[in-house]
């Protein structure tokens, strides 16, 4: 009777071992899927491809600040209350220049594609904004602070960056919307001026950062997969729709 009793501890516990050990690997697939990277480590090399901000305390440094004073105070409320309506931003906020039926939920295999384009464009700003340290114009003049205020650094622009990166690649998803999608991904980084985050140079150097990763994403086989697919499932729904 005891063994018998030790043999079915033995088998449920064995039991409850393969599920765990499935549900480990499970997760392990998942993860490794997320962490698909369309970028080679270091490249872009940010700090090689822009040149530096103007140095503190500079002329062109106090220009660069007049320039943001100015357009803060020019902005109209609803200017202002749309750029913080972006303070986070995904492909979807194209909508108003690919169609109403560009929606979250409705294209899964392209969402979660544009989700590792956007993160993958973040790591690559951050890294440069940690190199250069540029502080905000709203750290430098206090007067300029409004709203919830951003901790990190100003050069380059993450909202100029990675909105540019989607905008380039939704480009290519939607050609015959390339101007309205690349129009929409400037008012991005543009709005981020009106709020005194960022300097006009960050916006720039944003857009040319957002151009070298998208040109090296472009090269790598797994984004041409992807995208294949995100393509697919799009212009599958579409012939449906018609």
């Amino acid at each position: 009777m005891k063994f018998n009793t030790q043999v079915r501890t033995l088998r449920a516990t064995l039991l409850v071992a393969s599920v765990l050990f499935a549900a480990y690997f499970s997760t392990l697939a998942q993860s490794n899927n997320t962490t698909v990277t369309y970028l080679q480590a270091g490249k872009p090399d940010a700090i090689v491809l822009l040149a530096p901000p103007p140095l503190p305390d500079s002329p062109e440094q106090a220009a660069e600040m007049d320039e943001v004073r100015a357009v803060y105070h020019a902005a109209s409320s609803n200017d202002m209350a749309i750029a913080y309506s972006e303070k986070k931003f995904s492909i979807f906020t194209f909508a108003p220049a690919i169609g109403d039926f560009f929606q979250p939920g409705k294209f899964p295999k392209a969402e979660a594609f544009f989700e590792r384009v956007q993160k993958q464009a973040e790591i690559v700003t951050d890294g440069a904004k940690n190199y250069f340290k540029r502080p905000r114009p709203f750290t430098t003049d206090p007067s300029l602070a409004n709203g919830k205020l951003e901790k990190s650094f100003s050069y380059p622009s993450g909202h100029s960056t990675e909105s540019m990166v989607l905008g380039l690649v939704l480009a290519d998803l939607f050609p015959d919307r390339h101007e309205a999608i690349l129009a929409k991904a400037r008012s991005i980084g543009w709005h981020r001026v009106e709020i005194a985050r960022h300097y006009l140079t960050d916006i720039y150097a944003g857009r040319v950062l957002a151009q070298a990763i998208v040109r090296e994403m472009k090269v790598n086989p797994d984004f041409q997969k992807d995208f294949a697919e995100a393509q697919a499932e799009i212009a599958t729904s579409q012939s449906i729709k018609n």
